[in-house]
């Protein structure tokens, strides 16, 4: 049963959820900045194939190196989602809010996909490097268990569907709770453990020429909006989705 504040807070104008214009991250509005985001990873692309020279530390001539422009930016983003995720989740936690549990399972599901992305470039990487997709490597074992994470909360909130205020709950719960053991597999487990992953492309720049600095540099920006757009363009579907179902049952709370 739906509480005067919750009813209140999720609908507006006989609609359900915040306006859609209001799912916007660090005040991008508008179309100007996907453009953008469009040169930005246009140039990543032309970029690593046509422009970086090879790293130090990635074989003869380096050329391995080029998958890094497009795997260490997910493989941040997929702990960055966990981070966004938890911080919704806390608020849905203070407020019961309808639209925080949407943005916080937003950001678990885009941190699944970015995690996928991470092992699929990861085991490209290790092929080539390695000769084999997996080595069981520390940083490979780490990223898969980062992908156990999201996908048993993606389980978790398909198993409560029915039940949208114990899902929400739930959910936040978990992403608070497995955050802890996420920050240890990203940024603890390599420093205690030896691993064939180089990490001299981010800790010694110098090693690098200006160019591939310049290009991962962009990388980074290009698929950190590539994340802020998605995020959007999923919360919103959410919202259109919510307000077409209560449109056909009739109903107004959450």
């Amino acid at each position: 049963m739906a509480t005067p504040q919750s009813q209140s807070e999720t609908i507006t104008s006989g609609c359900v959820g915040p306006p859609l214009s209001s799912f916007t991250i660090m005040g991008l509005k508008g179309a100007w900045w996907k453009y953008g985001m469009g040169v930005l990873m246009t140039y990543v692309v032309y970029g690593a194939f046509f422009i970086a020279k090879g790293a130090a530390n990635f074989g003869a001539n380096g050329d391995t190196s080029r998958i890094v422009f497009f795997h260490v930016p997910v493989a941040i983003l997929s702990y960055v989602c966990y981070v966004v995720a938890t911080f919704y989740a806390i608020q849905y936690l203070i407020g019961r809010r309808w639209h925080s549990d949407m943005k916080s399972s937003t950001a678990m599901e885009l941190g699944l996909l970015f995690c996928i992305l991470t092992t699929v470039t990861g085991s490209i990487f290790s092929r080539a490097v390695w000769g084999a997709y997996w080595n069981w490597d520390p940083s490979q074992t780490r990223i898969v268990m980062m992908l156990l994470l999201y996908a048993s909360y993606v389980v978790l909130r398909g198993a409560t569907i029915a039940h949208a205020e114990r899902r929400g709950r739930l959910s936040a719960v978990y992403a608070l709770v497995t955050v802890v053991p996420a920050t240890y597999l990203i940024w603890v487990v390599p420093r205690i453990l030896e691993t064939l992953h180089p990490t001299t492309v981010l800790t010694r720049p110098r090693d690098n020429s200006p160019a591939y600095n310049l290009i991962l540099l962009v990388s980074f920006i290009a698929f950190t909006l590539l994340f802020i757009w998605m995020f959007q363009l999923r919360c919103r579907q959410l919202i259109l989705a919510e307000r077409r179902k209560r449109k056909l049952i009739g109903g107004t709370g959450y």
